[in-house]
């Protein structure tokens, strides 16, 4: 995810939107000024063994961090949080106005696991001075831009502490010392710092908390004017300064949230545009968020969806699929609704309309065409074939989740697979073939596993419980 205050370009959508800051290095919140040899050194100016490591310093990470500071356990002194951004920024490039959060406050990273904690939504409200503002509003939902100021005043405690070190990009995680029997000890983790650097840290611990890689579809990556969802934010201002005057055609491929939200930003930011919204099924489909349904995302349902046959979880997989992918929030589509209606009271054909939503269309086939343009083909499901000319093309497509793969290659053969992928413990922990690594040392996975431990894993709503869990598993149970 980018931070807000950096605008990737979008000619290419695999161009790094975090990496480059002239020169700045980012660290413990504040940027700093300082010399490779000094920016380095803070991070790994010892030889010492971290107690844990974190990679990625993400919602997932920051519940970590918290549950360690509840319960504070005295094995659990030294600990890094490493994140490849330059700041801390949550979703950056779906930050768009008036966007609500999906899931109550109440589901935050502390709330859950301990009311009484520190770092709840609550206290957050109440230490800014705006908690009877809130109750106001007579909401579960914030926004979306103060639940990411959530998440950064919780992480400026960790970032003042001097436990997060940003512009760091994790490469390889491999073994570190072994003792006689051959066993690893501890894990040594590379990282290329945000000046170019390299650095290593060694950890008996270490969690892997990267979130997933944005998936543009094959026949549209490399080209002009093509990006993933997630660079939204980050990039539409540079639209708008390069389109003055002028008003560009948009194509918007996705059937789920995002897609829906960037669809209907498009439409009030450039009131003269054409704007398409292309989806595969025969029609936008509303999320199933009723109560019965969400207490799938309860904490205590991990327990018997990891004990599930493999066969039977993955089917109950594919039927929860529609709370959480390829849908949309019913009053976001009752307002697209509208808006459409509006259209259709002025014109019955639909050829005239300056936005449209265009199901039962796959695309097959982009390629450039006038100017900066993207010439776009499509599969329609009653075997027609059609053509769409955009300047923009946003691909709200998901993201795939297997960064952890690379970043562990190295030990791959020390892995014990299970179904063709990671082995992975109830804990969360990598499963390692026996006599390889020392109990005293691990590896654990955050947010990637959804095919073992249930669909709240890449969620928040589990975050709270599951980050104390990891705690007392890595450190035992704490005060």
């Amino acid at each position: 995810m980018a931070p807000s205050a950096i605008s990737p370009p979008l000619d290419s959508y695999n161009q790094r939107s975090s990496d480059q800051n002239g020169g700045i290095i980012y660290f413990n919140g504040y940027s700093e000024n300082m010399s490779n040899h000094e920016s380095v050194s803070r991070v790994s100016s010892s030889d010492s063994v971290l107690d844990l490591l974190c990679i990625g310093f993400g919602p997932a990470s920051l519940a970590i961090a918290i549950a360690l500071k509840d319960k504070q356990p005295e094995s659990a002194q030294n600990v890094l949080f490493l994140e490849k951004q330059p700041q801390f920024a949550w979703h950056a490039g779906m930050q768009l106005p008036g966007a609500k959060m999906q899931i109550s406050f109440l589901k935050d990273l502390a709330t859950p696991r301990n009311p009484r904690s520190h770092f709840t939504f609550i206290n957050y409200l109440f230490s800014k001075g705006r908690l009877n503002h809130f109750i106001n509003l007579s909401t579960f939902l914030p926004s979306r831009m103060e639940y990411e100021d959530y998440l950064r005043w919780c992480a400026g405690h960790f970032e003042k502490e001097g436990k997060v070190a940003y512009g760091m990009q994790v490469e390889d995680v491999e073994g570190g010392e072994r003792d006689s029997k051959g066993k690893i000890l501890n894990w040594k983790v590379t990282a290329l710092s945000q000046n170019g650097e390299r650095i290593q840290r060694k950890a008996r611990h270490v969690v892997i908390a990267v979130g997933g890689r944005p998936v543009i579809p094959q026949n549209l990556q490399g080209l002009k004017h093509v990006a993933h969802s997630s660079q939204f934010a980050s990039s539409i201002g540079q639209i708008q300064q390069r389109e003055k005057g002028r008003n560009p055609r948009f194509v918007v491929l996705g059937s789920g949230q995002s897609a829906a939200e960037i669809y209907n930003d498009l439409s009030e930011r450039f009131p003269d545009s054409q704007v398409r919204l292309v989806i595969k099924g025969a029609s936008l489909r509303p999320s199933d968020d009723s109560p019965f349904v969400n207490e799938i995302f309860d904490p205590d349902r991990v327990d018997g969806i990891y004990s599930q046959d493999p066969t039977v979880r993955a089917a109950a997989l594919s039927l929860d699929r529609g709370t959480n992918y390829g849908v949309v929030r019913l009053e976001l589509l009752e307002h697209l609704y509208e808006k459409l209606y509006l259209q259709r009271m002025k014109s019955s054909d639909q050829e005239t309309w300056r936005c449209r939503i265009l199901p039962n269309r796959m695309v097959v086939s982009a390629e450039p065409s006038t100017g900066s343009s993207v010439l776009l083909r499509f599969q329609c499901k009653d075997g027609g074939e059609e053509e769409m000319e955009a300047d923009y093309v946003f691909a709200a497509t998901g993201y795939r989740r297997n960064v952890h793969e690379d970043m562990l290659g190295s030990v791959r053969d020390l892995v014990v697979e299970e179904g063709g992928k990671m082995g992975v413990r109830r804990d969360y922990g990598v499963r390692f073939t026996e006599g390889s690594v020392d109990e005293g040392a691990g590896v654990w996975l955050q947010g990637c596993n959804e095919g073992t431990h249930g669909l709240s894993d890449t969620l928040l709503s589990i975050l709270a419980v599951r980050g104390g869990e990891l705690v007392d598993s890595i450190f035992g149970g704490g005060a």
